[in-house]
């Protein structure tokens, strides 16, 4: 294993800040290694979103400097192993930068020691950027699509790469070699033993990627994926009633699938090909007046960054958590569920709770899925039940809606009744329109009377009828009902007499 820099069959593109951060570097007196995976995103040509540097001594140090040699901010991320972290402006975007003390006596120890050989080249800040450190023969692996260990032990000292290793062999289109693969299939026990945060940061750069299902395919069949979503274990082989025409694991699927391409279809990077479907065809043309909006909520992010489209697939996934229950027909042609909606929601927020997620996502993620056949029984046309939705779900309802269109697609396969579609896509667009176009009106109604006039005129005392005459007065004006202060007030003295004083 040889530590000697060479040329690489492919070569590197770093981007600007890399030479000024050497440049910056020229004075410190150590050796300084980018490490990891951008190298090998340099070396695919790939954009660098954050960079790995290893230094023999004083890693906090080295990164406090970087971060006030480019006016950027600092955090001390481990003293312990004398990690830190400088995140600096470029003008590709932020740029989080790592800084870590060589593991093991050595920078051959320090690589040895990382999970796939295609993370464990190393490049000489200090030195030739054109030149790679490649002991362990990443390149090589890079060149025939082969996702190989480290070392023996890389995966049973860190059972978390079990699930890496599912994610980028999608991501960057590897195949496993046999030991590597035979490490990982051993790891499915250890992972429930892992840090809950490390599993949820996994999972949610899994389901962050363009090709999601195949990535939950591979960790499925790796037998990973029940150990971080234990609520998908029971749909595998379960028939759930009409309207499915599969088993609930691949319905399971196929919804996260058409999230993923519902999602495409409003993003800026759609082509026309997106829209080419009949299915996909008539959600751009419904559902392209509310486009700036969907992006906007589709591109928030919560804590630490992760994004929410990643937390509407973990919905996607779990919407049919519990026990499913049987469609019943409407009159319309539509379908209700006596639903497992209260069971469904308490398993989320669970999931939510081991995964770590803060209370707002937990809270989101709980509402989606306790909600995820609301539409279809809701009347659109219907003021007071529109308003009602939207104060129970709130932010919620886009999602919801995204996934009911999903949940469609994923239920009927090919079997799509155009009638049935043009229907629901129609529902789905007046949902949204309240939210998104009429949300003082429907959602939000400026308040007509607070409660300190209710109690005033009525002569009340504070207590629990005061919300509920509120909740009346405003359910009635988003109806159209009322619309001004006496009419207020004339509601809730003929409600009065009703109410559970």
């Amino acid at each position: 294993m040889s530590l000697t820099p060479r040329q690489p069959d492919r070569p590197f593109i770093w981007p600007d800040v890399i030479y000024e951060l050497q440049a910056q570097l020229a004075g410190w007196p150590h050796p300084v290694y980018i490490v990891g995976g951008a190298v090998r995103d340099a070396m695919l040509h790939r954009p660098l979103k954050d960079v790995d540097l290893a230094t023999p001594i004083a890693g906090i140090k080295l990164a406090r400097q970087i971060a006030n040699q480019f006016d950027g901010d600092f955090f001390p991320l481990d003293p312990e192993r004398d990690v830190g972290r400088a995140l600096i402006d470029t003008p590709e975007g932020r740029l989080l930068v790592d800084v870590a003390r060589i593991r093991g006596a050595d920078l051959l120890a320090d690589l040895t020691e990382r999970d796939f050989t295609m993370n464990a080249m190393a490049v000489d800040l200090k030195g030739d950027l054109n030149l790679v450190i490649d002991p362990l023969g990443g390149e090589r692996d890079l060149v025939q699509k082969v996702l190989r260990r480290c070392s023996p032990t890389a995966i049973a000292s860190d059972p978390v790469r079990a699930l890496r290793a599912a994610r980028q062999s999608v991501q960057f289109g590897l195949r496993f070699d046999p030991e590597t693969q035979s490490d990982v299939r051993s790891a499915g026990l250890k992972l429930v033993a892992s840090s809950p945060e490390r599993l949820r940061d996994e999972l949610i750069k899994l389901l962050s990627l363009p090709r999601s299902v195949a990535a939950l395919r591979i960790t499925d069949r790796l037998g990973l994926l029940d150990a971080i979503v234990p609520e998908i274990a029971p749909l595998h082989g379960l028939s759930p009633s009409l309207p499915y025409q599969r088993d609930g694991w691949e319905h399971t699927l196929a919804v996260v699938e058409h999230l993923t391409a519902l999602m495409a279809a409003f993003s800026y990077t759609r082509t026309d090909a997106t829209a080419a479907s009949f299915q996909y065809g008539m959600i751009v043309i419904q559902l392209d007046r509310f486009r700036l909006q969907l992006v906007k909520h589709l591109e928030f992010e919560w804590a630490n960054e992760r994004p929410h489209r990643a937390l509407l697939l973990l919905a996607g996934l779990l919407h049919d958590a519990g026990k499913p229950s049987t469609a019943i027909s409407q009159d319309d042609g539509s379908w209700s569920w006596p639903m497992h909606a209260e069971q469904g929601a308490r398993l989320a927020r669970r999931r939510g709770d081991e995964l770590r997620l803060s209370a707002d996502e937990i809270n989101r993620l709980a509402t989606i899925v306790e909600n995820h056949h609301a539409v279809w029984s809701l009347d659109p046309n219907d003021l007071r039940e529109l308003h009602r939705f939207w104060r129970r779900c709130g932010a919620a309802g886009v999602d919801i809606c995204l996934l009911t269109l999903a949940n469609y697609l994923g239920s009927v396969g090919e079997a799509i009744k155009q009638d049935e579609w043009l229907w629901l896509v129609d529902r789905v667009r007046l949902v949204l329109d309240a939210w998104f176009m009429r949300y003082e009106q429907v959602v939000e109604p400026v308040m007509l009377v607070d409660g300190s006039r209710l109690m005033q005129e009525l002569l009340l005392k504070p207590g629990r009828q005061i919300g509920e005459l509120l909740t009346l007065i405003r359910e009635a004006q988003a109806a159209g009902e009322i619309a001004t202060p006496a009419e207020a007030l004339d509601l809730a003295r003929k409600a009065l007499p009703g109410l559970n004083l």
